[in-house]
């Protein structure tokens, strides 16, 4: 009896401590499972915490998203190996779609994203996450993830007319196709009203880029792009200014036409 009572103990401190964990010290533990490899405990972990009521869009905003952020970061600075970033991503993608099932969803809004990203794992998670949250706040998304041509996006556009084009992960190689593809929906036209957002990748680390392709909105994390959609529901066009190093072309002046010289010789011996 007394032996049942000790273990019975010993699971009521084991759940009062769980109960005050905070999203610090889970985000810490997680990371841990990820960099072990140890898929149940990453995954029994972020579901029991949406078992005491921590709820999927925080856990996804406040654990998943810095986590991926998290690996990505110490890959690039060569502090973990490439094993252990795809173990580590890959994991975090498992846990991420999980998650997805128990986001509260709202009243559909009528109002329309496509979501596309860069190469990689990181930047499909990215842009999976993006569109999950979205989603769950009403929106109609389409995710095509990476690698659909320029005018493959365009042609869906045309035919979706979506109110925002989200465009996540983009690495600094990709920086120019992203430039051409916004280039080629304002010079067509299709779906003027339209919002480019991007968000991730070389665009948090290099300040004025979003501003430089001229994309109209920009957002570092998803909760930031949730965020400044809901702040700028309306496009403002961007004035065509002139980049550095880049000439706008000059009209050539239109100068009254000159009568040919024989009819002014003509007109003298009159």
């Amino acid at each position: 009896m007394q032996e049942k009572e000790k273990v019975l103990d010993v699971m009521k401190t084991k759940a009062k401590g769980e109960q005050d964990m905070t999203i610090a010290d889970l985000f810490t533990q997680y990371m841990e499972h990820l960099f072990a490899g140890k898929r149940f405990e990453a995954r029994q972990m972020l579901l029991a915490a949406q078992d005491r009521g921590n709820p999927a869009c925080k856990l996804l905003k406040n654990v998943i998203w810095p986590a991926m952020e998290q690996i990505e970061k110490l890959y690039r600075e060569n502090h973990i190996s490439r094993a252990v970033e795809h173990m580590a991503t890959r994991i975090n993608r498992m846990v991420a779609d999980q998650l997805q099932g128990y986001l509260a969803r709202e009243p559909k809004t009528g109002q329309r994203m496509i979501v596309t990203c860069g190469d990689g794992e990181t930047e499909e998670l990215g842009a999976q996450i993006t569109a999950d949250l979205f989603e769950a706040q009403g929106w109609s998304v389409w995710f095509l993830g990476s690698g659909v041509p320029n005018d493959e996006v365009l042609t869906l556009v045309g035919k979706l007319r979506p109110d925002v084009l989200c465009v996540y992960g983009t690495q600094p190689v990709g920086v120019p196709n992203t430039k051409r593809l916004i280039e080629m929906i304002r010079e067509i036209g299709v779906c003027a009203d339209m919002q480019v957002l991007v968000t991730g990748g070389v665009f948090n680390r290099a300040d004025g880029l979003a501003d430089e392709i001229k994309a109209d909105l920009f957002a570092p994390t998803v909760s930031d792009a949730l965020q400044v959609v809901a702040d700028h529901p309306t496009r403002i066009p961007r004035p065509d200014i002139p980049q550095p190093g880049r000439r706008r072309k000059r009209r050539r002046a239109i100068l009254p036409m000159r009568k040919p010289r024989i009819f002014d010789q003509e007109a003298q011996k009159a």
